[in-house]
């Protein structure tokens, strides 16, 4: 089960970009509540705040299985962080969402401080602190976009 919700039901096993792929599968269900329930930015949020735990306990879990520190199957801490950026949006709009994925994608890649620093922490803690980190600033650069009126 851990490694099922780890992988985000399969989208860790993507034969390149990993991490790209549990953006992705963490933005289409996204969009699908957003399009079909009315979902506001600031839900996902929540959302994302409150898939930590879990996400830190499957993360964990599935890292001591393979004996490794940080997986790169393990891309439920993607799913985290991209909604959390998303939370940041403005205008939901199509621009929104590729902006949200750019910038979350962007920060999760280059890791300005301290989201590196936070990869140090323990276990499935370090696995999933920096993408919730590059999820803030992802939120607050896209907030500030939104407002200036770039999407």
């Amino acid at each position: 089960m851990a490694e099922i919700f780890a992988t985000w039901f399969g989208c860790g096993y993507a034969p390149f970009g990993p991490g790209t792929f549990g953006s992705l599968g963490a933005l289409l269900p996204a969009m699908a509540l957003w399009q079909y329930q009315g979902w506001p930015a600031w839900w996902f949020g929540v959302l994302g705040l409150a898939s930590i735990p879990p996400a830190i306990w499957a993360a964990d879990v599935t890292a001591k299985a393979k004996k490794l520190k940080d997986p790169q199957l393990v891309v439920i801490d993607e799913v985290s962080g991209q909604w959390i950026t998303i939370a940041g949006m403005a205008t939901m709009n199509w621009k929104g969402w590729l902006f949200a994925f750019l910038l979350f994608r962007m920060f999760d890649i280059w890791k300005p401080f301290p989201i590196r620093k936070l990869e140090s922490l323990p276990g499935g803690v370090g696995i999933v602190a920096d993408d919730v980190m590059a999820g803030i600033y992802g939120a607050a650069v896209l907030y500030g976009l939104g407002w200036l009126n770039f999407y």
